[in-house]
């Protein structure tokens, strides 16, 4: 790969022995301005890798102690998330199961992944796979061919061909070391089910895995997108400090997976406001002409009202008014005495409808 000379000049390690320096052979044929441009090009260089050091460094520390506190604290938050079956598995105390988290890829930042160990404590645990059960030798064998068709055995036996190929330890008969042995258990885990594997590999994380409500998943959103928010902003220095015992770690920890506000700068900023409007109500400022009017009609309208609500009602005395004449029957009973009428009631509340048609709550304030 070639190299310009301007960038090979201005590289912090051909600068090391003083290359640019104006007493040197090269420093003597340079024009000073342009010694000037490449000595400000090298120390932009030397300032922008050390920056680029100590943000990478920064970020690396935070990573850890997500995967601290994934692995410690929220590992059933996070399960339920990826998958609801497996979390109720492990949260089972008789499979004690243990998740492992882990960090992968190939270039900075890296991502997270996790998988699921189970440690049976001597008992072991038997996977039920046709590959085991079946042998060449067994009469299953011919049973299988049968059933399942030449087409299908045959494209089987293909793929059990393909694996040894691949990995060169594909079954019990291959295992002849401890490493032959782990690297047989690694090939049960990332082989599929299909296969006569486990598929229990190394599964990876996605930022809607991690709970919202936590600085866990606010450090998740800075790795992928740089862009680092309040609340992680608040914590920053003390999760960056190196811890000096095992209390200060499980303290950083538990405080990266601490259920948090979701939203604390808009809590804080919408919480004065609220509470503003709930104590007194906000002034008015100048209305128009028209809505003053209405006001000042709404106004007397409920004036009249209270007033006519007040005044005692006269009952009328007159016994056409209170009494209706009807047909007597035949044996002469007394006249039937009937109620009041309601005109009244009926208009008071047809005036008191109108009135509340023209209410706005913008002149809920006026006095």
């Amino acid at each position: 790969m070639t190299t310009s000379p301007v960038s090979s000049l201005t590289s912090p390690e051909s600068n090391a022995s003083g290359i640019l320096h104006p007493e040197t052979h090269l420093g003597r044929f340079l024009n000073p301005n342009t010694l000037k441009i490449l000595e400000r090009e090298l120390a932009a260089t030397v300032i922008q890798r050390a920056w680029w050091s100590y943000r990478d460094q920064s970020l690396f520390q935070l990573l850890k102690h997500t995967i601290c506190a994934a692995e410690h604290c929220v590992t059933q938050e996070i399960l339920k998330k990826v998958s609801p079956l497996e979390a109720d598995l492990v949260k089972d105390p008789s499979m004690r199961c243990k998740v492992r988290f882990r960090f992968g890829g190939e270039n900075f930042p890296p991502f997270i992944v996790f998988k699921i160990f189970r440690h049976p404590g001597g008992c072991g645990s038997k996977y039920i796979s046709g590959k085991k059960t079946f042998r060449p030798t067994s009469e299953a064998m011919v049973d299988a061919r049968r059933l399942m068709g030449n087409r299908k055995y045959y494209n089987q036996m293909i793929q059990d061909q393909l694996q040894y190929q691949k990995h060169k330890i594909a079954d019990e008969i291959d295992v002849v070391t401890l490493k032959d042995h782990m690297r047989y258990v690694s090939y049960l885990d990332e082989t599929p089910a299909h296969l006569g594997g486990r598929n229990n590999c190394w599964r990876r994380l996605s930022l809607e895995n991690f709970p919202r409500a936590t600085i866990m998943y606010d450090i998740m959103n800075y790795a992928q997108s740089g862009s680092i928010s309040g609340r992680l902003q608040k914590e920053l220095r003390f999760l960056l400090q190196r811890p000096s015992d095992e209390e200060m770690k499980r303290h950083q920890a538990a405080l990266v997976a601490q259920i948090r506000c979701s939203s604390p700068s808009s809590s804080t900023s919408f919480s004065p406001r609220y509470r503003q409007g709930a104590e007194s109500p906000r002034p008015l400022g100048r209305r128009s002409r028209r809505a003053r009017q209405k006001v000042a009609k709404m106004k007397r309208a409920f004036r009249r009202d209270q007033e006519r609500r007040q005044k005692p009602i006269p009952h009328p005395k007159s016994p056409t008014a209170e009494r209706r004449p009807v047909a007597r029957p035949a044996s002469g009973a007394r006249r039937v005495q009937t109620a009041p009428s309601d005109d009244d009631w009926e208009q008071e509340v047809t005036e008191l409808y109108a009135w509340s048609q023209g209410l706005r709550l913008e002149d809920a304030a006026t006095p």
